[in-house]
């Protein structure tokens, strides 16, 4: 499910909107500078190659693209593998990679094409935690500082949209904010 959630950034506890209305959330986040909306998701999105996701969204990319800014656009993929004994360890090195807050020196934009993560935006006062699932497409301004969880059993497949091939390396702030807020997995129980 689609959700925001927007709390004091001083205090989780204040929870000062909680909504799945996707006309709610795109208004919610446009009011900060963050662009939300949906694209049509592909029934076998989970079991279509990269080159098959991209093709199908080719469309959508080009009218995203037309001033051909992002000249880096590729598909990140993380899904359960219970045969892999390593599975487990890799699966939460990937999660703790972006767990602590940081920002880019470009635009961070996604797109779900399958599974979900939440982006948590520090904007001001607030944080604004909005969990994306298939279909959502959301595009953070640089410079934003947030983090993103992609819960304790990660699965989805994101089209990713870089200007630079080392776009999405994080310039980390040290700060825990993080820790004190839900998690993915708390935030949907």
């Amino acid at each position: 499910m689609t959700l925001l959630q927007v709390m004091a950034a001083d205090n989780a506890a204040d929870v000062r909107v909680r909504t799945t209305d996707t006309a709610e959330i795109g208004a919610e986040l446009s009011r900060h500078g963050i662009a939300f909306s949906r694209w049509e998701v592909l029934a076998d999105a989970t079991t279509a190659d990269s080159d098959t996701l991209l093709a199908h969204y080719a469309p959508r990319i080009a009218e995203l693209n037309t001033s051909g800014r992002y000249q880096h656009i590729d598909i990140a993929r993380i899904h359960p593998d219970d045969a892999n004994p390593d599975w487990p360890a890799t699966a939460a090195g990937a999660r703790t990679k972006f767990l602590d807050e940081h920002r880019h020196a470009e635009d961070e934009v996604r797109f779900f094409a399958a599974g979900r993560g939440c982006f948590y935006l520090h904007i001001d006062d607030a944080v604004l935690a909005t969990v994306c699932e298939a279909g959502d497409l959301l595009s953070v301004p640089a410079g934003t500082l947030h983090w993103f969880d992609m819960g304790a059993r990660p699965d989805f497949i994101a089209i990713r949209f870089f200007e630079e091939a080392d776009g999405w390396v994080g310039d980390f702030t040290g700060d825990k904010i993080s820790a004190g807020f839900p998690t993915l997995d708390e935030l949907l129980a």
